[in-house]
């Protein structure tokens, strides 16, 4: 019966062959010729998870050299469609002027018990070897995975939902439209006011209730310092190294999509309401430390986004796309550092997680 498949198969009679593979599989189910039709089957319908299925069982069960041959071929033919029908849906996604604003894919974590079923499919879709896919896939934190047209960049990314692997995009069109001040103190808690700076160094005060406030973003940002060091030689060299760092805390009101923005070296803790007048005596790292306090109290609905240092370990290196992005970050810097664009990305992308959700 296999002679009458192959000849059904060669004159493009599927339904004949598909009734007989049928049959031969319902007697002798690990039948491997029978098995490798199934696949080509499967590839002719288009089929092509179900068919490289097949054909992957076939390679690690079957010892005939005939049928390993003409399963790898069928590997092989797969790849190359879902590769062409790859770049159409690409080119397709991206054929809109909208669709080719530059924009960021953000891979969320991983439990590590699915880590490997999960890893196999980021690995189809993202044409990638199982290995470097495992490797690729966080467990703590996001991890920014490409940046690049936004067509391009929701076609892969809807590609990762349908197969359980959480992930996010957006533009950096999107992060711009965020509206940052930097607060300087809060001149009441009840309600809430703080007196602040906007993007055009304006001051002004912004009264909120504390439930507008949807989640806190913390950080803390190293400040370089250019230091005079003795080589192994011993000869003197300048080199740059972290000497402190900054404390950061964005507040989030996500109604009105922006960030009241809070550093420990800008803030003025002998400004402002009562809250803060206990602290005037106190070193500024109490006074923060007191402050986030609290923040706690007052806002323990609000969820807190604290995973920016392995977050920026997968963006720090991608300088031209932080190049995009105006920091908002006041510190004194002797030279532009990426820390601060990546820190602005870190809680610009959180805010907008959190409108995206209402």
């Amino acid at each position: 019966m296999i002679e009458q498949i192959a000849a059904a198969m060669k004159c493009q009679n599927y339904r004949l062959a598909a009734q007989l593979v049928k049959q031969v599989l319902q007697k002798s189910p690990q039948n491997a010729w029978a098995q490798l039709y199934l696949g080509q089957l499967h590839e002719v319908s288009g089929k092509f998870v179900l068919a490289e299925s097949v054909y992957r069982q076939l390679l690690q069960r079957t010892t005939n050299t005939k049928v390993l041959t003409q399963a790898r071929q069928g590997l092989q033919r797969i790849e190359e469609r879902l590769q062409q029908q790859r770049q159409q849906a690409i080119a397709a996604s991206t054929a809109d002027p909208q669709n080719t604003q530059i924009g960021i894919l953000i891979l969320e974590p991983i439990p590590q018990e699915i880590k490997t079923t999960a890893a196999q499919k980021f690995a189809q879709i993202m044409q990638l070897d199982p290995y470097t896919a495992r490797l690729k896939l966080p467990t703590r934190g996001w991890k920014l995975y490409k940046s690049g047209k936004i067509g391009e960049l929701r076609f892969l990314g809807e590609n990762l939902r349908a197969a359980g692997i959480p992930c996010f995009w957006t533009t950096l069109a999107e992060i711009e439209k965020i509206r940052v001040f930097q607060v300087s103190y809060f001149q009441s808690t009840t309600p809430p006011t703080v007196v602040c700076h906007n993007e055009q160094s304006q001051q002004r005060s912004i009264a909120f209730d504390w439930s507008e406030v949807s989640q806190r973003v913390t950080a803390q940002l190293p400040i370089f310092e250019q230091v005079v060091d003795r080589d192994v030689r011993g000869k003197l060299q300048r080199k740059t190294q972290t000497q402190d760092y900054a404390q950061f805390c964005d507040l989030h009101l996500p109604e009105r999509f922006c960030i009241l923005r809070l550093c420990d070296r800008s803030y003025q803790f002998q400004q402002g309401c009562e809250m803060t007048h206990h602290l005037n005596n106190q070193t500024v790292r109490l006074n923060w430390n007191r402050l986030s306090n609290f923040f706690q109290q007052q806002i323990p609905q609000a969820n807190v986004q604290d995973d920016f240092a392995p977050f920026a370990d997968t963006v720090l290196d991608q300088s031209e796309m932080l190049g995009h992005l105006k920091s908002h970050i006041n510190l004194f810097r002797r030279t532009e550092t990426p820390w601060d664009p990546a820190f602005h990305l870190y809680s610009g992308l959180a805010l907008i997680k959190a409108v995206s959700s209402y």
